[in-house]
């Protein structure tokens, strides 16, 4: 469903009215395009502290222009100065008080010169447990950037990466996926990079960064419509083959979907006992790259109307199918080791909570909680990263249905102040799937422009 208050107070009469009345004025997000694949303008990279990671050469390999100074953007000829693209801070080695204060002086005096759609990301260091003094400089970087999120207004995004110790290498395909059009409605979020993803030897970066999963295959559930359907094609749009699963009751839109894709049809029912063997069955001879989890049901009540079918459907089709299937396709040998992803799909109200949402809350934060724990052990044994996205208020069939004032404020209730579209969730997962995300595992990346709801 078209977002009219977006459209309305982005014309000349809406915004006027918007700021007489003081109402909100979201910016319309700029997404990729192949037309537009790229941010416009330089980005500025600046230091505070002694670097621990030297992102510079990782930076420059993204293509875009990069400064190491304010000063190198002349001010245009009506005396207004150029605006950043990006604004990349490398702040790994702060380690007290007097490195937040150079966060503060090198931010500060740029902070008026960013452009409408920017991205400002912060490079920090993962807290060291045996040194509380760095450690509580390198948390206050997490409050810093999500306070920043809030404030920076327009359609600009700020994040923070947490690097292992040594290169920055490890953080390339996420700073490409920051530092572009891609990561629209991902802001406010903390995400760690490590050194121990999946075999060294499956590291290196592909041959062609537009089209980084060439070669591969992808699995996606619930890809009939909605997110589902733009996560496969954004998979595709990558280079994949995708094998598109949903329910048989979708079997002709499924079909559809394939065909248009070039992809293969599998009508499944993904809670049957037998689900994982029969996926195991249809995946090519040298097995699978990519699984993502995106089949999900709601069954909306308070829970004192909540019968046990309602909260046991939920729970089976959410949670329990994403279990079973994952551990029978590691078992089995089937993901691919080295290019290995399992991406589940959990929600901000796993995170948050929403009132008539119990079954549904309960099983996204399972599915947090599947992750967190089976990321390390799926990456040392099986060469397998897992990680899950938790989109917000997207614009679906499901939430045109929602009530107009709870559809409003959904829409409103983030620092983006808009609803966010299914290929924003699909750019998050293609960026998980990347054979050069494999130093990304056991994160959870809030697709929900930086929702006032949850952490």
């Amino acid at each position: 469903m078209p977002d009219r208050y977006l459209r309305l107070t982005n014309s000349g009469p809406g915004r006027f009215l918007a700021r007489r009345l003081g109402l909100p004025q979201p910016t319309p997000l700029r997404r990729w395009t192949p037309e537009h694949p790229g941010l416009d303008g330089p980005v500025l990279r600046l230091t505070a502290g002694k670097s621990t990671a030297n992102p510079a050469t990782v930076i420059a390999r993204t293509g875009l222009t990069v400064h190491t100074a304010p000063e190198d953007i002349p001010d245009d000829a009506a005396g207004a100065g150029s605006r950043y693209a990006a604004v990349v801070l490398d702040a790994t080695g702060v380690r007290g008080i007097e490195g937040l204060r150079e966060v503060h002086a090198a931010l500060h005096p740029v902070m008026r010169r960013l452009a409408d759609d920017a991205r400002v990301v912060v490079l920090g260091s993962v807290p060291d447990p045996l040194d509380h003094h760095q450690a509580a400089a390198q948390q206050a970087l997490e409050g810093f950037i999500r306070s920043l999120g809030k404030e920076l207004g327009k359609a600009r995004t700020a994040q923070l990466l947490r690097l292992a110790p040594g290169s920055a290498d490890p953080a390339e395909s996420t700073l490409r996926f920051l530092l572009s059009p891609r990561s629209a409605f991902v802001s406010g979020q903390v995400i760690e990079i490590g050194p121990s993803g999946t075999d060294p030897a499956h590291t290196t970066a592909p041959d062609d960064w537009a089209r980084p999963l060439a070669g591969r295959t992808a699995l996606v559930t619930g890809s009939a419509r909605g997110i589902g359907e733009a996560v496969a094609a954004t998979l595709v749009r990558d280079g994949a083959h995708v094998i598109c699963l949903d329910v048989p009751q979708a079997e002709a839109d499924l079909a559809k979907v394939a065909d248009r894709l070039g992809g293969t049809a599998l009508p499944l029912d993904i809670t049957a006992p037998d689900a994982g063997a029969r996926i195991a069955a249809a995946l090519p001879a040298d097995g699978l790259d990519v699984l993502v989890h995106n089949a999900g049901i709601t069954r909306d009540r308070r829970l004192a109307n909540m019968p046990e079918e309602r909260w046991s459907s939920v729970l089976d089709v959410n949670l329990g199918a994403v279990l079973r299937t994952t551990d029978h396709l590691l078992s089995a040998g089937a993901l691919r080791h080295g290019t290995g992803r399992v991406i589940g799909t959990a929600s901000i109200a796993g995170i948050a909570g929403n009132t008539g949402q119990t079954n549904y809350a309960a099983s996204k934060a399972g599915v947090i909680g599947l992750v967190r724990s089976l990321a390390p052990r799926a990456a040392a044994a099986h060469g397998v990263t897992v990680n899950a996205v938790a989109p917000g208020f997207i614009e679906t069939r499901m939430t045109a249905a929602v009530p107009l004032f709870i559809r409003e404020a959904g829409r409103r209730m983030s620092a983006l102040g808009q609803g966010g579209a299914p290929v924003d969730v699909a750019e998050t997962i293609a960026w998980l799937a990347s054979p050069a995300s494999w130093a990304v595992n056991g994160q959870i990346v809030r697709v929900c422009g930086q929702s006032l709801l949850g952490a």
